[in-house]
């Protein structure tokens, strides 16, 4: 489920990318071929990909054949992106949630005779897991940070394969939007106890269930701890370790969502400021 790919960052266009592509993706070889790379990004997606491939900030593809020291190099960071593969019975386009790992290539070609800067990436095909092979029911574990106001700051990569969102899809948005409905005012209670234990170790309350992004539900097992700002003595960000109990009823988080849900409802909002200001 990995594959190769080689862009120019000067025209965009791919150079090279491997063969097992097409059967990953499951889309035809010329198509990949003859394509920018960002054009087979889903369109949410190409800001995070251009922020993560700025030629400055890419390590060297061979600097680990080089002799200078670990510490020299720039640090080799992945993310998750969609890519367009097939298409659905509707004809809709279909993408594949993927983690990707840049590098900075010079590429001399035979038209040329001054190398090209590319951008070199490995790319993985992430899947559901709760599907085969699955993520073991042991390590089904990922940490979030939020806001005094409920708004996400982080979530952990452990994350994508078992809520099938991409860190991108929630951070600055509302942890409330996520809960079921009937689970929302657990959290004023979660949030009156991180203002009680402040600084102390985590404390664990009832089960929450969170939306996947299929539209199913999963429940967490959470434990809650709070960062708290030494000068102002404020809750800064509150901190959440979650373990999945219960799988959601379509284990591919990744499907389409067949029902939308409403973000902005006034319940949300008018909870969201009354935990905002209880921690300030």
């Amino acid at each position: 489920d990995t594959f190769v790919a080689v862009f120019s960052f000067l025209s965009g266009r791919l150079v090279h990318i491997s063969e097992q592509a097409a059967s990953i993706l499951n889309c035809k070889n010329d198509f990949l071929e003859s394509s920018h790379f960002v054009e087979l990004l889903a369109p949410q997606d190409v800001r995070v990909f251009c922020a993560h491939t700025a030629h400055a900030r890419l390590p060297l593809w061979n600097s680990w054949a080089q002799t200078a020291s670990q510490y020299d190099s720039t640090p080799v960071k992945s993310f998750f992106c969609r890519i367009r593969g097939g298409q659905d019975t509707e004809q809709e386009k279909h993408y594949c949630p993927v983690r990707i790992i840049p590098y900075l290539l010079h590429v001399c070609s035979s038209a040329q005779l001054e190398s090209e800067p590319c951008c070199l990436i490995l790319v993985e095909k992430i899947h559901s897991g709760y599907e085969a092979p699955r993520i073991p029911v042991d390590k089904r574990i990922f940490t979030t940070t939020h806001t005094p106001g409920c708004v996400f700051l982080e979530i952990d990569e452990r994350a994508v394969p078992l809520l099938g969102y991409l860190p991108q899809d929630l951070m600055g948005t509302s942890v409330l939007a996520y809960l079921h409905p009937e689970d929302h005012s657990l959290m004023l209670t979660v949030h009156q106890k991180v203002l009680k234990y402040a600084g102390h170790p985590p404390f664990e309350y009832l089960p929450i269930r969170f939306c996947t992004q299929n539209g199913d539900y999963v429940i967490l097992d959470s434990s809650w701890s709070s960062f708290v700002n030494p000068w102002s003595r404020k809750v800064s960000f509150i901190i959440g370790r979650h373990k999945v109990r219960t799988s959601p009823l379509n284990e591919d988080v990744f499907a389409t969502r067949k029902r939308k849900t409403n973000s902005h409802d006034k319940d949300i909002t008018e909870l969201q400021e009354q935990i905002h200001k209880l921690l300030l």
